[in-house]
């Protein structure tokens, strides 16, 4: 149900309230007597309004706010800061970023080293979506592997490896596991040390129970979080890092887990098949669009098997969606 004229007004009332209180709060900060000595880096573990929560490299939290004229910061940003008589911290710089990672054009994460895609056994992993999802980080830049969980369930492993080979040759990473049976988990594990990763995946697949798995701690590390920022049990809701005892981090939010596929264009959707990517420009034609034209570099790679059937279909699936002129079907056999 839509909101009324007035529900509006008071909504945008109360958010002017709140950045009114959060720049006033900033601006008491600002005027506190900072010491020199004290300016430090440190990683922006959540944001929560107009203030962050900053780990020190001394692993002390602090409750921050921003210089006006800071950019915006989340969760995996470096910052310099320095700490006010009263133990609260103001941030002076924004470091530069490597990377960052956006949902529905609203940055939500910085300096992430790796995405892991978690699919499963139940529910069954489908080809197109896990190709989106390729695709959408792809075109992110963002290195990302896969992993596919509750092997236990798995009646015959030797064909789910054989399904997930054609990724395996064009160089994604997959790794088979079950966190009910501890299968594999261990082997995650180092495959995580002294990086920031991120977990993506449908609801269902286990990734919850994954993270558990890896943060055995996790309930205590919210509630400490949880204390030091005020925010009590609205946390989860919040993007937040964790440290991962057995090291690295993970950005942790329910939004990011389920990671809103957006809408792609033909040609981010074309971008985002990373084998297609050397022969795009050795077609006949050159705004050719790899469907009918004759002559087509990526169409003759399918027929000789150098890019996997699936794939292809997978390609022609994206490009029908996303173009609302292309209502027939595609078949990998019309090449």
């Amino acid at each position: 149900m839509p909101l009324t004229h007035h529900q509006r007004w008071r909504l945008e009332k109360i958010q002017a309230e709140r950045i009114a209180r959060a720049n006033k709060a900033s601006d008491n900060l600002e005027e506190s007597p900072l010491n020199p000595d004290k300016a430090q880096i440190g990683l922006v573990i959540i944001r929560y309004g107009q203030r962050l929560l900053v780990k020190a490299k001394s692993g002390e939290l602090y409750q921050c706010t921003a210089r006006r004229n800071i950019d915006l910061s989340v969760a995996g940003d470096q910052v310099i800061f320095k700490i006010t008589q009263s133990n609260q911290g103001i941030v002076t710089v924004l470091l530069e970023r490597h990377n960052q990672l956006h949902r529905a054009h609203k940055l939500i994460a910085a300096n992430i080293d790796q995405l892991w895609l978690v699919v499963a056994i139940e529910p069954h992993y489908q080809f197109e979506l896990i190709d989106r999802y390729l695709v959408v980080a792809e075109n992110e830049k963002l290195p990302i592997n896969i992993v596919v969980n509750k092997i236990e369930l798995a009646s015959d492993m030797k064909k789910i490896k054989f399904d997930f080979s054609m990724y395996e040759n064009i160089g994604y990473s997959v790794s088979y596991l079950s966190v009910k049976k501890q299968i594999h988990i261990n082997q995650l594990k180092t495959q995580l040390n002294t990086k920031a990763h991120i977990f993506l995946g449908q609801s269902g697949v286990g990734k919850s129970s994954l993270i558990n798995a890896l943060i055995p701690n996790l309930n205590l590390r919210v509630n400490e979080i949880s204390a030091k920022s005020k925010l009590g049990k609205h946390t989860t809701t919040n993007t937040t890092l964790y440290h991962i005892p057995s090291g690295g981090d993970l950005i942790d939010s329910p939004g990011i887990r389920e990671f809103q596929l957006y809408e792609l264009t033909n040609q981010e959707i074309l971008n985002g098949f990373k084998e297609f990517k050397p022969l795009i420009h050795t077609c006949k034609f050159r705004n050719c669009a790899h469907i009918f034209e004759p002559k087509c570099a990526i169409k003759s790679a399918v027929k000789s098997g150098k890019i996997h059937k699936k794939r292809y279909q997978s390609y022609l699936t994206l490009v029908s969606s996303s173009n609302t002129l292309l209502t027939y079907a595609y078949k990998p056999s019309n090449l």
